[in-house]
């Protein structure tokens, strides 16, 4: 008698470790884990539940390294706009947010999220943010959230700002009470805003209070100019140098956007084991172009980020066909490079290297077994996909988000055929436009 195992996808294309892909492949889900990878024509286990995936590509969930679920209902507030966006719109409305409002963007965040193929995420932080971990475990959604924490700078005001003991304290009260939760699903990592808005002190005690918890730091660095030049006025050091001189960067240490970094910065980053992770849309609207080629041949590891639904959606597709084509237009023409960076590297970008920011790299990532099922389903079975002389390079170039049709997150089945089995969407939706108009009569006065 065959094994039972508690999920069964069968019939599909599969997406190797090495990018290539299987014919007619299934794979075995027992708990939370990938129990098989069954060849066509291999015999197959009995399951409790089995899901047909013929013409569909099973894949693994995509991570989104850097987003902000508490600026969901900021949604088209910051295109067109002069700097500083995050003094003059982003902190003023996250200052103003309550518990209900983080709790409903929260959802609203992990909806899109899941419609677009995204299985977990790294949250750099608001004020409520045990409201958002409530909201990502409904979901079933896998998630690195911090809280945001600064203690300086004159922009800052209401509560985002904080003593650097309240900060820290904040932080480790939220670690208590959601480490580990969901099932395991949500880790609580803490927060460098960024070093205009945070103290030595508070970053040294951040440090400090990551390593005796075992857990990650998530940071904004190298993001725009005036980030550098405070560094290089206040502290004779480029924002990577400072960081390395208070003992932050290490294996633990995810840092989000990367714009302006130096070849020394990359060196030392690469050399501690930095994770570090790219904003595509937002870095070449705003900031510049990142210097990827240059941080993959260091030896770093890089993961992709929407940097949130305020300059765009959540859909990382969307973030790699950016980077791909702003890294040939920047970097390779330049030197005649055509492979300056690949479809291969993007995808590995979206799925490993989201996990190894995580700090999961060991669990995500790959369709393997013993790993952890977080595992979507594509549709290639279509006009802009299929047919295709080269799956990967067309699953970069030509599919997106819209085209996911199922979910499985911890080895639970989350969407099935674009319909979202943990959250109700619109209920979510008629919630949002109502936190949202009340959010913006406050504000507004």
């Amino acid at each position: 008698m065959n094994q039972v195992c508690d999920l069964l996808i069968k019939n599909c294309r599969l997406l190797h470790k090495d990018f290539s892909t299987g014919n007619d492949c299934a794979v075995s889900v027992s708990g939370n884990q990938i129990a098989g990878i069954f060849a066509a024509g291999e015999s197959l286990p009995d399951a409790a539940e089995v899901i047909d995936a013929k013409g569909k590509l099973l894949m693994p969930g995509l991570v989104d390294g850097h987003t902000h679920c508490c600026q969901q209902l900021l949604r088209g507030s910051v295109a067109d706009e002069y700097p500083m966006i995050w003094t003059r719109i982003l902190v003023p409305f996250e200052s103003n947010l309550r518990p209900e409002d983080s709790y409903v963007s929260g959802q609203l965040a992990c909806l899109e999220m899941i419609k677009y193929g995204t299985t977990s995420f790294a949250d750099s932080g608001g004020v409520f943010m045990d409201r958002v971990a409530d909201a990502v475990i409904e979901s079933g959604m896998r998630a690195a959230i911090a809280k945001s924490t600064m203690d300086t700078g004159n922009a800052i005001t209401g509560a985002m700002k904080e003593t650097r003991e309240e900060a820290v304290s904040n932080t480790e009260a939220l670690y208590r009470a959601y480490n580990g939760s969901g099932e395991d699903r949500i880790r609580i990592f803490f927060a460098i805003r960024q070093v205009m808005t945070c103290t030595p002190e508070l970053i040294s005690m951040v440090r400090e209070r990551a390593a005796a918890l075992h857990t990650g730091i998530h940071a904004h660095l190298c993001e725009h100019r005036d980030e550098v030049s405070f560094c290089l006025q206040n502290y004779k050091m480029r924002p990577a140098e400072f960081l390395d001189s208070l003992g932050v960067l290490g294996p633990n240490l995810l840092t989000a956007h990367n714009v302006l970094l130096s070849e020394h910065d990359i060196h030392i980053m690469a050399e501690r084991g930095v994770k570090v992770v790219h904003c595509p849309r937002c870095n070449l609207s705003n900031h510049g172009f990142p210097k990827a080629p240059q941080i993959l041949e260091a030896g770093a590891s890089i993961g992709l980020g929407t940097d949130g639904a305020a300059p765009n959606n959540a859909d990382l597709f969307e973030e790699m066909k950016t980077l791909r084509y702003g890294s040939q237009a920047f970097w390779g023409l330049a030197a005649f490079d055509p492979i300056v960076m690949t479809c291969k590297m993007l995808l590995r970008m979206a799925t490993q290297g989201g996990a190894n920011a995580l700090g999961r790299g060991d669990e995500l990532g790959t369709i393997e077994v013993g790993k952890l099922a977080d595992m979507i389903l594509v549709d290639i079975d279509q006009p802009h996909i299929s047919p295709t002389q080269n799956l990967v390079n067309t699953l970069v170039c030509a599919a997106g988000g819209r085209d996911v049709t199922d979910s499985i997150i911890n080895g639970k089945v989350v969407m099935r055929n674009r319909q979202v089995l943990t959250l109700d969407e619109e209920k979510i939706k008629a919630d949002a436009k109502q936190h949202m108009r009340e959010i913006l009569s406050r504000i507004r006065g």
